[in-house]
């Protein structure tokens, strides 16, 4: 292989994979991690041996307040939108040599993307717990 093939395609889709790899691991590390580390898992376990309802085998007890659903939806957005900005600054400066507009359109059009697919992810995450609530 030759050194700008290497440089131009290999190197940076190599650290796109570690970048978006390393994310899904601290995501799953920080679900799974023992209930001792989390204060809200413990008040759910407690809840879940005090005949709660909610509780059991099939995951901890979903959030009961607008505000903690509003967080977890935000951080969920948030944290995707972030991850994908590192990701196009990365192919930005590695792989593409464009002009300086790249950026400034991709920071914009990914936000706008957000704006519109926030209210949807919303709703379909509202409709998951309420589900789950019901079952």
């Amino acid at each position: 292989m030759s050194s700008a093939l290497i440089r131009q395609d290999l190197v940076p889709i190599g650290t796109g994979y570690l970048v978006l790899m390393g994310v899904l691991a601290l995501g799953l590390w920080l679900q799974r991690r023992s209930p001792a580390d989390s204060p809200e898992r413990s008040s759910q376990r407690q809840r879940s041996r005090a005949g709660d309802s909610q509780g059991g085998p099939d995951g901890p007890v979903p959030a009961r307040s607008w505000l903690a659903f509003g967080k977890r939806v935000g951080g969920t957005a948030l944290g995707g939108y972030l991850v994908l900005m590192a990701i196009v600054v990365l192919y930005y400066y590695g792989v593409a040599k464009v002009g300086s507009d790249f950026l400034e359109s991709a920071v914009t059009g990914c936000a706008l993307l957000l704006g519109l697919c926030l209210p949807l992810y919303a709703a379909a995450s509202w409709l998951s717990v309420r589900r789950r609530r019901n079952r």
